[in-house]
């Protein structure tokens, strides 16, 4: 007779908890007398009764035991542990699964055995994870498809596959989650792409529940890679499979990651109102589906939380309210595992937004405290570092918000040895962030320098794994990571006569930002830093540092052979902003020359004006400017002081930060251009009538080679950067730059080259070819 249960698993992300679902079942019994027994505690389990499963397992593997059917013995300690898990009895659990294994290491190794120890090997790594004990339970995962492969189970394998996938998502390892999942579909590759076969291939599947969870798992893995077009494209073909086979509650799960992707799309900053409007319309719609097709409690509780935080994200707070109080009130149907716990820290996050947004809430910072201590008890009884870290997190922010500073920095500091930065990074940058607030608002100026100096160097050491060891920051990049630059470098700053060294780390993490934000947009860290001074570059180039600040526009000068200076322009960075976007409008053909005027000199009064005379005492040549926030957006060379443009009195630069590349002088060499342009309308885009006159200007200076409209093809172009030398490449066609690389593109005759493509492609010089592409 078959024992079987379908378990919750879900792994633990903090604040916006995007957990997925998925069935694992629990050992079948099978055997002899005592049947009834086991019939009934089936029933039991199923109906959730688990308190009163308990003693009639115990009797059964006593039965088990006194005729030494050790392989019933087994199966019947499995499902004890599995039922003890269920009761958050973590320590009996414990004792009953390793009991199960050693009686299975006794028995001679047959397919049955097997197969029992791959089920009970399943129970200990839900075991495993559940309690943080992550690299453990991916070693077990490893050991249980290993079993089943050699079983020839595949349908086992591909569950294991599953639950594999999710592991070493909890791990931060999303790339080899990814190729894992594909992997169950035979598709091998070296990258996480969603190709035309691997599409035929889920068409032509069977459908199954497992087929679902593992598109499922997909989708949300592909989310968190930042490859959103195509978590869309697998999970909408997900669904369709799910309502085929009429299946709410995966349908519900489905819905629930469908959300979270319409969400992330929504928070992409380049969007206009009325299409950011209609993500988010489109992700509260989902949540609420899922809440309505969900046949299981924590499904449902998950699609209203993450409603909830979407909410309170959007300022609606009237009926962030309604959903707050109401979910409040289920916190004691909530589950008393990990999930749960999660579940837990996700609405006190919430309410804590709330409470701080909204005046006329009717919670109170007591009522979120409870509801903390309340997590606080279950995730000292489920023993996790981590999730007792996270507990404490919000617990301090929580005190740091009614400014009771010695509570907030007792938990920070509490949280901190749970979670050091050498083991969990990910939550020791927050931690670290928050203790340097603390440290500021008490006015301890060196202790919050020095906190927020570890929390840059913890995001600087996690480089492009922060985007996947903690999903969420790469989607609220601005909020969770970039304030903590800003703000220390504010720090480091405030004085009249900052000391040299507060002047260098101030450029040095300006840089580090650079850096992150270049890592953030590829999801990848794909710049190597390699520091240079400039002096050592070029001994009459001066490098120029703007930094915006909330209240003021502060520039730090390098000059070669010379400490480091800083001048301050007092003005709102939305001032500044606005001064900035009026130059950017005058540089259009229908401005007006003297409004064009007065905004450059003013621009130029800010940046260039306070250093004219260390300039000339130095003599500079060449400014080299590391431009911050709007003002990439705009050229230097227009800056006027009344007689000329800069462009007229220095040679001028642009280079994201001198950490990112390893600059050296030109060579005087004969240069050639290669251009390629589309002078007519094409895939949409409109005809660009200027970019012939454009092109007959540059060969009229300067030799080239042309690839214009129906010969600008990705392959032509492609074929003339590997086989020749072109110093300067020059591209004269629609674009588009987007926040996400994905929907990063320029247009080619023949499609759209993807800014990872581009970069592919401008690296395919042949060996022999290797003089470096100077100017793009």
């Amino acid at each position: 007779m078959k024992f079987s249960r379908s378990l919750l698993r879900s792994i633990f992300i903090f604040f916006l908890s995007f957990l997925l679902v998925i069935t694992i079942p629990v050992i079948a019994v099978q055997g002899q007398p005592p049947q009834d027994i086991l019939q009934q505690a089936r029933t039991l389990y199923d109906a959730g009764k688990f308190r009163e499963v308990v003693p009639l397992l115990q009797q059964a593997v006593k039965s088990f035991s006194a005729t030494s059917d050790r392989l019933n013995q087994a199966m019947a300690l499995g499902n004890l542990a599995a039922t003890w898990q269920q009761l958050a009895q973590w320590q009996q659990a414990e004792e009953s699964v390793n009991s199960s294994l050693s009686l299975l290491a006794s028995l001679e190794e047959t397919p049955e055995q097997q197969r029992v120890l791959a089920q009970t090997l399943d129970i200990q790594r839900q075991l495993q994870q559940e309690r943080g004990r992550l690299q453990d339970a991916l070693d077990t995962g490893e050991r249980i498809s290993k079993i089943y492969q050699k079983l020839g189970a595949k349908a086992q394998l591909a569950q294991s596959q599953i639950h594999q996938s999710l592991t070493l998502q909890a791990l931060g390892l999303y790339p080899r989650a990814c190729k894992t999942l594909l992997n169950i579909y035979q598709q091998e590759t070296a990258t996480c792409e969603i190709t035309p076969v691997l599409l035929e291939t889920w068409k032509s599947q069977t459908p199954s529940v497992s087929h679902l969870s593992a598109l499922n798992s997909l989708g949300h893995t592909l989310r968190v890679l930042g490859q959103l077009d195509e978590s869309r494209l697998v999970l909408t073909t997900a669904l369709e499979i799910a309502q085929s086979l009429n299946l709410p509650q995966e349908q519900a799960a489905i819905y629930l990651n469908i959300g979270n992707t319409e969400r992330v799309l929504a928070n992409q900053p380049d969007l206009d109102s009325p299409q950011k409007a209609e993500l988010v319309n489109t992700a509260l719609a989902a949540y609420t589906r899922s809440a309505q097709l969900a046949t299981r409690t924590d499904t449902q509780i998950k699609a209203n939380l993450n409603r909830l935080s979407l909410l309170t994200e959007q300022k609606n707070w009237s009926e962030a309210e309604t959903m707050g109080r109401s979910l409040i009130n289920q916190v004691p149907q909530f589950p008393v595992n990990k999930a749960g716990l999660a579940a837990q820290i996700n609405l006190a996050q919430s309410l804590i937004s709330l409470v701080e947004g909204f005046s006329n809430t009717s919670f109170s910072y007591r009522e979120i405290e409870q509801l903390l201590d309340r997590t606080n008890q279950g995730a000292n009884q489920l023993g996790d570092p981590l999730t007792q870290a996270y507990i404490l997190l919000s617990q301090g922010r929580l005190f740091e918000l009614e400014q009771k500073w010695t509570l907030a920095e007792a938990r920070t500091k509490q949280a901190l040895n749970y979670a050091p930065s050498y083991q969990s990074p990910d939550v020791a940058y927050q931690l670290l962030w928050q203790m340097g607030r603390i440290r500021k608002a008490q006015g301890d100026k060196e202790e919050a320098i020095a906190n927020y100096t570890q929390a840059v160097n913890v995001l600087s050491s996690l480089r492009g794994d922060l985007v996947t060891v903690n999903p969420n920051v790469q989607f609220s990049f601005r909020e969770s990571v970039e304030p903590i630059y800003r703000q220390l470098v504010e720090l480091l700053l405030e004085e009249k006569n900052p000391s040299q060294n507060q002047l260098q780390l101030a450029r040095q993490t300006i840089e580090s930002l650079q850096l992150a934000e270049l890592d953030n947009f590829f999801r990848d860290a794909c710049a190597n830093a390699k520091p240079k001074f400039i002096d050592q570059v070029d001994t009459q180039a001066a490098v120029i540092y703007p930094i915006i600040l909330s209240d003021r526009l502060e520039v730090i000068l390098s000059v070669p052979g010379q400490p480091l200076r800083k001048y301050t322009t007092y003005q709102s960075q939305t001032e500044l902003e606005n001064t900035f976007k009026q130059t950017r409008v005058s540089l259009r053909r229908t401005a007006f020359p003297k409004e064009q005027l007065q905004v450059a000199q003013k621009l130029y009064d800010w940046l260039i004006r306070p250093t004219e005379q260390d300039l000339a005492a130095n003599g500079i040549k060449t400014l080299v400017f590391v431009l911050d926030g709007y003002l990439r957006n705009l050229p230097m060379a227009v800056l006027h002081d009344g007689q000329k443009y800069l462009i007229q009195k220095y040679n001028l630069a642009l280079t994201p930060g001198l950490q990112l590349i390893q600059s050296q002088p030109l060579k005087q060499t004969q240069l050639k251009v290669l251009i390629a342009g589309l002078t007519a309308a094409r895939q949409g885009f409109p005809a660009l009538p200027g970019v012939a006159s454009e092109i007959k200007q540059i060969s009229g200076k300067i030799p080239t080679n042309q690839l214009i409209d129906q010969n600008f093809l990705k392959a032509s172009l492609q074929k003339e950067i590997k086989t020749q030398s072109f110093p300067i490449v020059h591209l004269a066609t629609h674009g588009l730059f987007s926040s996400s690389a994905t929907d990063t593109f320029i247009l080619a005759w023949d499609e759209r080259i993807n800014v990872k493509e581009l970069d592919q492609l401008l690296r395919s010089r042949s060996a022999e070819n290797r003089e470096p592409i100077e100017l793009l």
